[in-house]
């Protein structure tokens, strides 16, 4: 009886192998698809957030691209202290005559020089004869001595030395920068000391400071 039944085993167990082949084969397909789908659903995830990065990206850099382009022709280049406005080149800085009652002749030259030399070495404007981007014009208009620091004996132990000048201050680009303006600038000296023998030392103290406050009224727009 044992014998008998080894063919029918034999049958069955083949007919089971060919079944979970049959069944094998019509899985894979399924199976590779489904695999094939989710990678295609990972890429396209992938590939849209990509996109959706480049494009944030893009849009901003179009944003700054065209803030300075719409804003390029007002900006400011800056100084030590200072702007100017990006389209100006020149500058015209006319010689200032001395109109004060009390005249140094060679305060006129001395000043306007200062002030070239103050402007161009903290801008890099180019100084003109006329016609600037920027005009600046003026006279000084005082040159005085008086005595401070009275002592007891109503004698003055200090006396005082005081320039003024007049600028006009034009600038193309702004009116609103446009300026008419007095400066003045003192300096202190014993009065035991002869003027002459420190007018120079004193005019070139007093220019300086005035040309940096004309220079910062102009530039730094004190």
């Amino acid at each position: 009886m044992g014998i008998e039944m080894l063919p029918y085993l034999k049958n069955t167990f083949l007919k089971q192998s060919r079944r979970d082949k049959t069944r094998e084969a019509q899985l894979t397909p399924h199976k590779r698809s489904a695999v094939w789908g989710v990678s295609h659903k990972a890429q396209a995830a992938v590939w849209g957030v990509s996109r959706k990065s480049i494009a944030v990206v893009w849009g901003s850099a179009c944003i700054i691209l065209l803030a300075v382009l719409l804003t390029g022709c007002r900006m400011s280049i800056s100084l030590t202290g200072g702007t100017v406005d990006a389209r100006a080149k020149t500058v015209a800085i006319n010689t200032f005559p001395n109109n004060a009652s009390l005249v140094n002749p060679q305060l006129s030259q001395v000043f306007t020089t200062a002030l070239k030399d103050k402007i161009q070495g903290q801008t890099p404007l180019t100084i003109v004869a006329t016609n600037g981007d920027y005009e600046i014009e003026g006279e000084i208009t005082g040159y005085t001595v008086n005595p401070v620091a009275i002592q007891g004996n109503d004698t003055p132990a200090m006396n005082r030395l005081t320039i003024t000048v007049r600028v006009r201050f034009t600038n193309s680009f702004n009116e609103d920068q446009n300026f008419d303006q007095s400066f003045s600038r003192y300096a202190d000296y014993y009065s035991s000391q002869n003027l002459s023998s420190v007018e120079t030392a004193l005019v070139t103290e007093i220019t300086e400071a005035l040309t940096d406050d004309i220079f910062n009224k102009a530039f730094v727009n004190w």
